[in-house]
Order: structure tokens, then C-alpha cells, then sequence
């Protein structure tokens, strides 16, 4: 089952809650049992820095994470949750072979662990890859999952991206491997700059729907509008650490076709280069 949530919808729920190459992420030691630290969340933040994002597209991307992990809202819904605290990793990607992670594994459990997180978000230079692999991310992710030293109630990937996949396996191969696993994929479709290209579609946020997000309580938010950037980042973050989510219309995941074929980004590729 998943979350369709309209923008106006997160934010007001946000408010009632607060009122260039592959780098592969650390292999964790072998841990027993009693080792391993339980947590309310294991968060993955997967953000596109793609040359379609444009260099104050990527600013905003960044400040908006850094400010929500030390916003009010967020350490509000942090204690929400049975332990207090979240598991987080942050890593940008592009095409299939881009993945570099900014924030390894950190825990969350107060302001200043969340000071520390977001300042080492804040001091990372911006960088831009080519091509948009959304399925290699949420492969990245898998293996993140899979090599940290933590035990969360919820797993969750943080997907960003202001175009659909057009580099590497499928997106629908990568999502329901990840959902058959238990993972929710949330999605940050970015939609807040006119049609400019042809890798470019126009149903960015129907496509995210239809073709990215699932799982247990998955939803996303689409920003049209530059000026909400932080603001949706910030209450997205509160959604996805919170004990108790607001009510949504529920979907089944895969309930219809796809409005927006899946491999859209692929055929826009191959007709580009056919020319």
C-alpha cells in the first residue's frame, strides 16, 4: 500500500506534527546480535546532482537537507518514535556508475548529533554528474542497507530527481526488488524549471508515482515551486521520521498501468541519439 499525498496535504500534515565516480559505501564489521543498535528509521537520502539539475537547483537541494535535520519539526517527530533516534546516509548519483556518498551512516538522536549530521551535509562542495539512473540508486541504496550496523523498524530511500531514468537497468527492476524486500521508496520530484530538453517530460511527478515510489506508507512530494524547495524537503523528512503519519488516501502499489510508460526516459535517449 502506498501514500499519494498533494504537496499542500505534506505540508499541512508537516505543521500538525511540528505545530564524479563510484564511491561505495563502507562495509560494516561483522556485528552479533547484541551489538546492533536499534533504531526507529534506516533513512537513505538519495539525491540527483545530474547536469538537468542546474547549480541553484543543487544549492537548494543541499541547504534544504541541512536545514531540515536541525529544524524543530523534525527533532519534534525524531522523539516521536519508540527509540528517538534515526539511522541516516546521504549520498548523491547520476548515471549508473555515480554514486558518492556525502554522509555515511550516522545516528540521530538529539540536536546535537543533528548539528553534526548537517554541518558535514553544509561543507561538501556541490558537484554534477550526466545521466539519470534512478535504478542504480535504489541498488546503491540496497547495499547500504544491507552493510550498515544498524536495525531499523522502518527501512526507507529518499529518492530526488528532476528527471525519469535513462541510464542503466530498468527503474521498475530496481523498485520491486527493493519493495519485495521490505523497503518504502519515498520521491522528491523536482518540476520547478520549464521543458528544456528532450530527456526532459512534463509528468515528472505522475511518472514518480507510477514508476518510483512504493512500499508501506510510501507518498512524494512534486515542487513546482522554487520558493517551497526547503519547505518541502523539511516536511517530507518530518513524514518519513514520524511515529504517527497522517491519514492518506491508500493505493495499492501496481494497481493500474503506468500512466507514463516506465521506460520513458530510455525511448526519449535512444530517439535523441537516433536523430
Amino acid at each position: 500500500m502506498r501514500w499519494i499525498v498533494s504537496l499542500a496535504a505534506v505540508l499541512a500534515a508537516g505543521a500538525l506534527i511540528g505545530a564524479d565516480g563510484f564511491a561505495a559505501p563502507t562495509s560494516a564489521p561483522s556485528l552479533t546480535q547484541s551489538t546492533v543498535a536499534t533504531v526507529d528509521v534506516e533513512l537513505v537520502l538519495a539525491v540527483d546532482v545530474s547536469f538537468s539539475m542546474d547549480l541553484d537547483e543543487l544549492a537548494l537541494q543541499r541547504e534544504g537537507y541541512a536545514e531540515a535535520i536541525v529544524s524543530k519539526d523534525f527533532l519534534s517527530a525524531l522523539k516521536s518514535g519508540p527509540h528517538g533516534k534515526v539511522a541516516i546516509s546521504y549520498f548523491e548519483w547520476s548515471s549508473s556508475f555515480d554514486q558518492k556518498v556525502v554522509i555515511p551512516w550516522r545516528i540521530i538522536d538529539g540536536p546535537e548529533t543533528a548539528d553534526s549530521v548537517a554541518a558535514e551535509i553544509a561543507k561538501t562542495p556541490v558537484r554534477r554528474g550526466s545521466r539519470t539512473s534512478i535504478s542504480a540508486a535504489i541498488s546503491f541504496a540496497m547495499h547500504m542497507f544491507a552493510e550498515n550496523p544498524y536495525k531499523g523498524l522502518r527501512r526507507v530511500i529518499d529518492v530526488s530527481g528532476d528527471g525519469p531514468n535513462n541510464n542503466g537497468e530498468p527503474v521498475v527492476v530496481a523498485r520491486d526488488s527493493a519493495l519485495n524486500q521490505g523497503v518504502t521508496i519515498n520521491g522528491l520530484p523536482v518540476m520547478i524549471k520549464p521543458i528544456a530538453t528532450p530527456s526532459d517530460i512534463a509528468q515528472l511527478d505522475v511518472y514518480y508515482e507510477d514508476c518510483v515510489i512504493g512500499g508501506p506508507g510510501s507518498f512524494m512530494v512534486a515542487i513546482k515551486d522554487r520558493a517551497k524547495f526547503k519547505e518541502a524537503i523539511r516536511t517530507k523528512l518530518v513524514l518519513e521520521v514520524a511515529s504517527n503519519q497522517p491519514a492518506a488516501t491508500v493505493h495499492p502499489v501496481q494497481a493500474r498501468e503506468p500512466r507514463v510508460p516506465c521506460t520513458i526516459g530510455e525511448q526519449l535517449l535512444r530517439d535523441r541519439w537516433n536523430r
